[in-house]
């Protein structure tokens, strides 16, 4: 009986130790795990399709040349499906269940507001993307700097000042029409900017109108528009809705300029509204591949390599935020998520795949605004706007 509890208490022993061990944290590890969550599937899937494999590319050339802090980084991918209900499920996956030290991700505005939410919680470091609405590194209800969340590229508010001078100063738009997604946050904010930086300028607002993202049929807004007999056409929205509203707009013989932002920039934008239907239009970008500089030269030819294929704005953010995130782990010197966020929002003269690059005091990208045309279905580079 003796022998019996002996060997019980021994094996018990055992159970406890091996547990204790296994649960010493990462420093046993030979991984460190990151989180990336993406818009993967739904309606603007082309966005993070594009952005993953960019960050994809970006964790890869970091393992090949040793890792950081002398570890492997082990990529735990999550689909927020571009809803924000779907983001904050993906952000406590990886957060709570997958332990990752920090997350990467997100090109839509509001899932980038869901998905910080729960990295502020947590208090996990968390890098986005290509999400423009100030919302997301800024507190609502307190108005502060959120501790934990930084962003690759540049706000609303600069897009929207950026287009409104172009569309004055190269365009000579004295009127304008605005159409908004007013289901979109983005969309919202970018035309508020847009029509106070143009009026502030001279010009004038014409016609303001709303739709609602999938909707179909935009001919009754159009021909409302066409009356006011406007210069330009401003539509901050996403490249599905954009492609057919212009489609209808030639349709119905607009031929006024049409302007946008970032979120026009996919190929399936051609694809819906057709190569002829696009000349005379504009949007301001995060990237071009014609705007070179080394980082970029690099860039392109490791995504040529890598997918087969020239990268859009997307890819460049997803390398940009993946690489910013790895540079702060780095400069940390630690996986401790306080040294992360400290090194981060120290960062200065980050070499981002437009130039130079830093973050300011609201941790957003001090960068460049390019401006993108349209001709015979091809993406023609303008001019770089830099803060």
């Amino acid at each position: 009986m003796k022998r019996s509890r002996y060997i019980g208490c021994l094996l018990l022993t055992l159970i406890l130790t091996a547990t204790l061990i296994a649960g010493c944290g990462d420093s046993g590890s030979k991984d460190i795990k990151i989180g990336m969550v993406y818009e993967l599937t739904g309606n603007t899937a082309s966005y993070g399709t594009s952005a993953a494999n960019g960050a994809k590319l970006a964790f890869k050339e970091i393992n090949a040349k040793g890792g950081m802090l002398g570890k492997q980084i082990q990529l735990v991918i999550a689909d927020n499906k571009g809803e924000p209900s779907e983001s904050t499920n993906a952000m406590s996956k990886v957060i709570t269940q997958d332990r990752v030290v920090a997350v990467t991700g997100f090109t839509v505005s509001s899932c980038g507001i869901a998905g910080s939410a729960v990295a502020e919680a947590n208090r996990i470091p968390f890098v986005a993307a290509a999400t423009v609405n100030p919302r997301v590194t800024i507190n609502d209800q307190t108005g502060k700097v959120k501790d934990f969340t930084f962003r690759a590229c540049f706000i609303d508010s600069f897009q929207g000042t950026v287009g409104a001078n172009f569309a004055l100063n190269t365009l000579k738009v004295k009127k304008a029409a605005v159409m908004t997604d007013n289901s979109s946050d983005y969309s919202k904010g970018l035309s508020q900017i847009f029509k106070s930086t143009l009026t502030a300028g001279g010009g004038q607002i014409l016609s303001e109108e709303a739709y609602l993202q999938k909707d179909q049929d935009f001919k009754p807004i159009l021909t409302k528009i066409k009356a006011q007999n406007p210069d330009l056409i401003y539509i901050p929205g996403y490249y599905e809705d954009v492609g057919k509203i212009v489609k209808q707009a030639r349709e119905l013989g607009i031929t006024v300029p049409v302007l946008g932002a970032d979120a026009w920039d996919s190929p399936k934008l051609v694809e819906i509204g057709g190569p002829q239907a696009l000349n005379n239009t504009y949007f301001t970008n995060f990237y071009s591949v014609e705007d070179k500089n080394p980082t970029s030269n690099a860039f392109v030819e490791a995504y040529k390599k890598e997918y087969g294929q020239i990268p859009d704005s997307m890819a460049a953010m997803g390398y940009d935020a993946a690489n910013l995130l790895a540079d702060g782990i780095m400069r940390a010197n630690s996986t401790d998520p306080n040294k992360i966020r400290e090194a981060l929002a120290a960062t200065q003269n980050f070499k981002s795949v437009s130039g130079d690059m830093k973050l300011n005091a609201t941790h957003d990208a001090v960068r460049g605004v390019v401006i993108i045309e349209m001709k015979d279905g091809k993406q023609v580079y303008k001019e770089t706007v830099r803060q």
